[in-house]
């Protein structure tokens, strides 16, 4: 293998590399709990691969096929090779079949993400969605667009949600994240309104709360305060000039901001209840990103590594821009995870949160 300029590393673990093909290109199958679009990786269906939650695309021209719970790899004669992992779709939640007074169906405030991860959009707009100030790998306003969602959960809808999503359907965590909004806080000020609200209809439940670094650090101490478990901070990428080209509205907030802001998290709520993304296949060096996201872990931050796809709808997939290879996303995942080990640093200790569920990365297969 010789991805990367200085790494020795060379064996390859083929489970692992199986795992980063299904996340790149799915699986021929029609999952029963999907998500179309929205503001993080999307376009997949719930799964759970080995017991553990997988967000796989869903793509009959995968030559990955599941057969009696297990998933075959198909070649050109139409052979079928076990690769020896278990898959397992996540059934439809009940909580799906409710609505509010008003009408506005359930799912249209939260989704079920893996089998036991109720996530929302707080804010499904977004002040840099804007083509100019656009991520390209972001599609936030779609999901808003296609009538799969509401502009603004009020804090009250959130509360009803999550109160029958976890009496229903037995969910363990929550994840809160939202579009940037005008004001300093930038969209801090609605979570800490809706996460107080939450848990004053089910106590107790793990929240992770996710946002830009907010203009007032303040409302860092107010996020934790109001009951969130964890929070993510997410810069996507570490390298300026991939930043500039990928997020031209984002990454006018300096790294340094972020750094600042991630001191402040750790600080707040402690070391490994912090993470950021960390998008491979933007153009990043790979042994770069390696170590960038072991000064992350250095800082008590965890690197969430997750693929970048060219989901429909968003500015990259109108560009032709391809997804990484599975031997690159295999390389650096295996880089970070080891890494990870190496800090006693472990995505199931955060109790809530993308790193608490795993589904959009590969990383909990390679022990992160």
């Amino acid at each position: 293998m010789s991805v990367g300029t200085g790494s020795t590393r060379t064996a390859v673990d083929v489970r692992i590399m199986t795992r980063a093909e299904l996340a790149l290109h799915g699986v021929a199958l029609d999952a029963p709990v999907r998500r179309p679009d929205g503001a993080g990786p999307s376009g997949d269906g719930h799964v759970l691969v080995d017991g553990a939650n997988a967000a796989l695309p869903t793509n009959p021209a995968s030559p990955y096929r599941v057969r009696d719970g297990k998933v075959w790899l198909g070649d050109e004669h139409g052979r079928l090779q076990d690769t020896g992992l278990a898959l397992t779709p996540v059934n439809r939640p009940r909580f799906y079949d409710l609505t509010t007074a008003d009408g506005t169906p359930y799912e249209h405030i939260a989704r079920l993400h893996g089998a036991d991860v109720l996530a929302t959009t707080v804010v499904q707009t977004c002040i840099r969605y804007a083509e100019s100030d656009r991520c390209r790998f972001c599609t936030i306003e779609e999901s808003l667009r296609s009538g799969a969602t509401v502009a603004a959960k009020t804090p009250a809808q959130l509360a009803q949600v999550a109160e029958a999503a976890v009496r229903l359907d037995g969910i363990q965590q929550m994840v809160m994240t939202t579009g940037t909004t005008t004001g300093p806080d930038r969209g801090a000020r609605n979570l800490v309104r809706s996460v107080r609200a939450v848990l004053e209809a089910v106590p107790g439940l793990p929240i992770q709360v996710q946002c830009e670094p907010p203009g007032d650090l303040a409302w860092i101490r107010a996020l934790h305060d109001a009951g969130a478990t964890t929070i993510g901070i997410h810069a996507e990428s570490l390298d300026e000039e991939v930043r500039r080209r990928w997020m031209p509205g984002k990454s006018t907030v300096p790294l340094a901001e972020y750094e600042t802001a991630w001191d402040e998290a750790v600080r707040v709520f402690g070391r490994n209840r912090v993470s950021t993304y960390l998008l491979v296949g933007l153009g990043e060096d790979p042994d770069e990103l390696i170590a960038g996201a072991g000064e992350l872990i250095e800082r008590g931050v965890y690197p969430f590594v997750v693929p970048f796809r060219p989901m429909a709808g968003t500015l990259a997939a109108r560009d032709g821009v391809p997804a990484p290879d599975a031997e690159l996303l295999t390389y650096v995942t295996e880089g970070v995870a080891a890494e990870l080990r190496a800090a006693g640093m472990s995505g199931a200790d955060q109790k809530a949160g993308c790193a608490a569920c795993g589904a959009c990365s590969v990383l909990r297969s390679a022990g992160g």
